[in-house]
């Protein structure tokens, strides 16, 4: 679990799961433009989630669309969506 939750834990890598639940297919060079950075960047965060089993692709031509992996994913996000909105600010122990 640790991966997972280092792999969310990149602000970059967080904005492209919340845009993937709510649309169904994003490509790397929507993620890109989303991210306002290179498409190299972009395909980085995408590969680096898909290895760590958050998102899955597909290929259509020369374009790659990333989705969610399943509902788990999107179940661990909402909860995560739902504690954020739950928690006035986070709680830091020494």
């Amino acid at each position: 679990m640790s991966i997972l939750f280092k792999g969310l834990a990149e602000p970059s890598r967080m904005t492209i799961m919340r845009a993937l639940m709510i649309e169904a297919e994003l490509c790397v060079c929507d993620v890109a433009s989303l991210l306002q950075a290179p498409v190299a960047n972009a395909s980085h965060h995408l590969r680096s989630l898909h290895r760590i089993g958050l998102v899955k692709h597909r290929k259509d031509g020369k374009l790659v669309w990333y989705s969610l992996d399943d509902e788990h994913v999107r179940s661990i996000l909402q909860l995560a969506m739902v504690h954020e909105e739950e928690t006035e600010a986070p709680h830091v122990q020494a």
